[in-house]
């Protein structure tokens, strides 16, 4: 690598949160914002190793997976492809992502963006979030979610890298994309500057709201029918999202229409409701529980 390679390097690496490890693992999917991250990745530890996820639903994943691992071997890293299965049908983005995450380590590094961040920010506003959708990405293991999307792809180019393309990535059928081609340059042009980094900062400041009132959520007891009803609504929102995650193992928190069902289980005016995904939540004796979709035992309030 030449001086003016590094000094390429160097710039960007002041911008970007890598774990302090000596080892990291990234995923790698073969767009430039991956390809980024795995080449700021080998030098901020001794040891990576590039982990591509095949869902086989484009025609050329074969060739991704290997472009890939040419990358990584290029970059003295190491190598994994892993494969999973996802069925066509609808919500294919949001299965496949989950299919995804579910096939990676908790510590993985991703190379989402600042302009991810405010695209996700745009997203939860147009759903009608709150806080904790406006807080957008959470910054652990997003190394560069302090850069722009097109520093990614300068340094891609620098490099003398061709990413791999996704087609899906122009869908207009796709929420995400028209977000990211339409409203975001509208928002530009009516702001007269560069909206992103005002949405990132949004973003960040949303998080630390979160944070103190995650704190004082993390003391309720979320299977306590009567404290979740005493609680202010977005403490109880809060312990009750939090439970979820932790009970169901899904990352995506109920919707607002379900925690509603879930707090008026609680209040008293209904023993159970259902809230998605085969999941129900139940009242008796004044205790909650969450109920998982094997699971239909008849619960009332004694």
């Amino acid at each position: 690598m030449c001086l003016g390679d590094v000094a390429v390097i160097d710039e960007l690496l002041e911008k970007c949160r890598f774990p302090k490890s000596a080892s990291l693992t990234c995923a790698v999917s073969g767009g430039a914002d991956s390809c980024a991250l795995l080449a700021l990745a080998v030098h901020s530890a001794n040891h990576v190793t590039a982990i591509h996820v095949d869902h086989g639903l484009r025609p050329n994943s074969v060739n991704e997976a290997e472009f890939v691992a040419q990358l990584a071997k290029r970059f003295g890293a190491a190598f994994k492809a892993v494969t999973v299965e996802v069925e066509d049908g609808p919500n294919l983005e949001a299965r496949a992502r989950e299919a995804r995450y579910g096939a990676l380590p908790a510590d993985v590094c991703t190379g989402h963006t600042l302009d991810d961040q405010a695209e996700t920010v745009l997203l939860f506003l147009l759903r009608g979030a709150g806080l904790t959708g406006t807080s957008g990405i959470n910054e652990q293991f997003r190394p560069l979610l302090h850069l722009r999307r097109a520093e990614t792809e300068a340094l891609c180019e620098h490099l003398q890298i061709s990413p791999f393309i996704d087609p899906s990535n122009t869908d207009k059928r796709f929420l995400r994309n028209r977000v990211r081609s339409e409203l975001l340059p509208l928002m530009d042009e009516l702001a007269g500057r560069q909206v992103a980094p005002l949405l990132a900062r949004t973003a960040a400041l949303a998080r630390a709201d979160l944070e103190v009132l995650g704190e004082l959520a993390a003391e309720l007891d979320p299977t306590d029918a009567q404290e979740i009803a005493a609680a202010p609504r977005a403490l109880a929102t809060l312990a009750l999202r939090n439970w979820w995650r932790v009970e169901t193992g899904n990352h995506y928190p109920p919707n607002l229409a379900a925690i509603d069902r879930m707090l008026e289980v609680a209040n008293g005016p209904r023993p159970r409701a259902d809230i998605g995904e085969g999941w129900s939540i139940a009242r008796r004796h004044q205790r909650l529980r969450l109920l998982g979709p094997a699971t239909s035992p008849q619960a009332t309030e004694a």
